[in-house]
């Protein structure tokens, strides 16, 4: 077990320095995708998804499976999300029609029957739907997929929704994944971002799902929130210490109110400074890893002996629109307002608006808004930062063997900034590829980012502006 060193910071974790952050620490993508959903046209609509879900289908690999649910009853300040506040339970019969419909469509052209691997529950609540609806919707989709064996059945969980009797029923769905929305543990903290939450029920509702034999458990957190300091959130890591989940994502808050609407209630003064952001974040590795938690990559850790964990030392890790995965790569198959799913070598977004994603289900029409087909240098940069983001290595010869090129020719500008990262510690060099280092890990946006010619044109352009989070 890893103990941290007097500043916070865990044995081999980055130095995480004024000139590291000044250089590297930029907005940019998560890369749950490449190109990226900002990349995404209007060009690519409902004609082209059904063609893309038609030619895959009569397939016989496991499918992904999404399901946007976008109605809370009070808003997060903090949230980013495609959401709908209200306390108006009956919307939700409208909705689940819709998804209906929607499933139906979908299932018309890749045929019924798919084996699924991996579905997950996001949105909004999911855990707005009452049970009823719920069983509803699993029976709905048991009846048009079918399930393996060891798919992952997930869903997210707001902890003031439900009760233990509550997570039962979702056992008995079939659900076996669950991943608890605690973001901070401080009560003034909740306040501060609308979202108030006890400790203890968290706990009891935890407790409850391992009784209950739920596979992992997921705590999300978020470090960077108002009124947060380095000594309020080292509680909350010592809080999430003692409830011991196994797997937990750390999100660093993008305060971006000129975009997110909710987040105009937070006052910039509120917020922690930069280097009280980098001291939560130092203190939260540092308290995690000597707690026996394994650094996944991006925001992710996990038990040793969580999936996930497991996968990342095999070299399985996979990268998809739900974060870090242990399924083998496949098709994600998007249900609902705002979804996100891809075909083959397509991508596309459903409607972001209940009336957009009503009328085009009411007209017979997939509610497709946007999507993005990748041409071969989309899937090549796509392969590359997947591999930096899950491996966190590049081989030279295994990728100018499946795309007949040579590396250094057709990567030359994006060596040249590789290797300014390497002079900072962030990653070497070799005849044989490109590894990250500790600090690299840490840093991995900011590296796969070199890779990204949609993002490095936007920005000659001068067009990259703030759309993305900052990489710490």
């Amino acid at each position: 077990m890893l103990a941290p060193t007097p500043n916070g910071r865990p044995p081999g974790a980055p130095p995480l320095t004024p000139e590291l952050l000044r250089r590297f620490d930029t907005p940019g993508p998560r890369y749950t995708s490449y190109p990226t959903a900002d990349r995404f046209a209007a060009g690519f609509g409902a004609a082209e998804a059904g063609q893309a879900l038609s030619m895959a289908g009569g397939g016989s690999a496991p499918l992904s499976l999404y399901l946007h649910i976008p109605f809370c009853e009070s808003v997060c300040y903090y949230c980013a999300c495609n959401k709908i506040i209200t306390k108006h339970h009956e919307r939700a019969a409208d909705y689940l029609a819709a998804l209906e419909r929607e499933l139906e469509l979908v299932l018309a052209r890749l045929g019924g029957g798919r084996p699924v691997s991996q579905l997950h529950f996001g949105g909004g609540s999911p855990t707005f739907l009452s049970d009823a609806e719920l069983t509803r919707l699993m029976g709905r989709l048991a009846a048009a997929f079918r399930f393996t064996a060891d798919s992952e059945v997930s869903i997210e969980v707001d902890p003031r929704t439900v009760t233990p009797a509550r997570l039962a029923h979702f056992r008995a769905l079939g659900f076996n994944r669950l991943s608890f929305g605690v973001q901070d543990f401080d009560a003034e903290v909740q306040r501060a971002v609308h979202r108030v939450q006890s400790f203890d029920s968290v706990r009891e509702l935890m407790q409850a799902a391992r009784e209950l034999g739920y596979r992992s458990i997921n705590a999300d957190l978020i470090y960077g929130l108002p009124r947060q300091t380095a000594e309020s959130f080292a509680r909350t890591i010592a809080q999430i210490g003692q409830l011991r989940p196994d797997r937990i994502a750390l999100y660093a808050y993008a305060h971006l109110p000129e975009r997110f609407k909710p987040q105009r209630r937070i006052a910039d003064a509120d917020l922690p400074r930069p280097a009280d952001r980098i001291a939560m974040l130092g203190d939260a590795i540092g308290g995690f890893l000597a707690r026996g938690y394994r650094y996944i990559g991006m925001d992710h850790f996990a038990l040793p002996e969580d999936a996930l964990a497991i996968a990342k030392q095999e070299g399985r890790l996979q990268r998809n629109f739900q974060g870090y995965s242990t399924q083998p790569d496949c098709d994600l198959v998007a249900l609902g307002v705002s979804a996100i799913g891809r075909i083959g070598a397509a991508y596309y977004q459903n409607a972001k608006t209940l009336p957009e994603y009503y009328a085009a289900l009411n007209a017979g029409q997939l509610p497709v808004e946007r999507g993005h087909a990748l041409d071969d240098d989309d899937r090549l940069r796509r392969e590359l930062i997947m591999a930096l983001m899950c491996q966190g290595r590049l081989e030279f010869a295994a990728i100018e063997a499946r795309h007949a090129l040579r590396f250094h020719d057709y990567f030359a500008p994006e060596l040249e900034r590789l290797r300014a990262m390497a002079a900072a510690g962030l990653l070497e060099i070799d005849a044989a590829g490109v590894q990250l280092t500790a600090a690299g890990w840490f840093l991995v946006r900011a590296i796969a980012m070199v890779f990204d010619r949609h993002l490095q044109q936007a920005a000659q352009r001068q067009q990259q502006a703030t759309r993305f989070s900052r990489v710490l």
